[in-house]
């Protein structure tokens, strides 16, 4: 079973950058995609960003020109440099991988982080 750990998050202010991380567990040996959720209080969990093998990445229309996703694929971790963050960012962020190839020619659809919660406000 993958795990996903993310780190990065935390309280920045308007106008602020924050850089997100999430690595894969030794066990993967090749991911279709990696992305970003978000879920903000009292709404449902969005697609914030992804990025696929082979292919370039895809952002929501509110974090386009803001955000940048990411991979290295060698250490099979994906990141999201937010800047220029507003208040409507706070959010929980998860980190998102599907498709996934294990050792031992096993397969698994999709994995999750736990989530880091990123909070901008002045």
């Amino acid at each position: 079973q993958v795990q996903l750990v993310e780190s990065g998050g935390g309280l920045v202010q308007p106008g602020g950058s924050l850089r997100l991380s999430c690595v894969a567990s030794g066990s993967t040996l090749r991911i279709n995609g990696m992305g970003w959720y978000r879920q903000a209080p009292g709404k449902q969990r969005e697609l914030v960003a992804i990025i696929r093998a082979g292919s370039g990445p895809n952002y929501a229309d509110s974090v386009k020109g803001r955000f940048t996703i990411s991979r290295d694929n060698a250490k099979n971790t994906v990141y999201l440099q937010m800047n220029s963050l507003k208040p409507e960012d706070t959010a929980v962020y998860y980190c998102n991988a599907d498709g996934l190839q294990l050792r031992g020619a096993s397969y698994q659809s999709g994995a999750w982080g736990r989530g880091t919660q990123v909070t901008v406000s002045s």
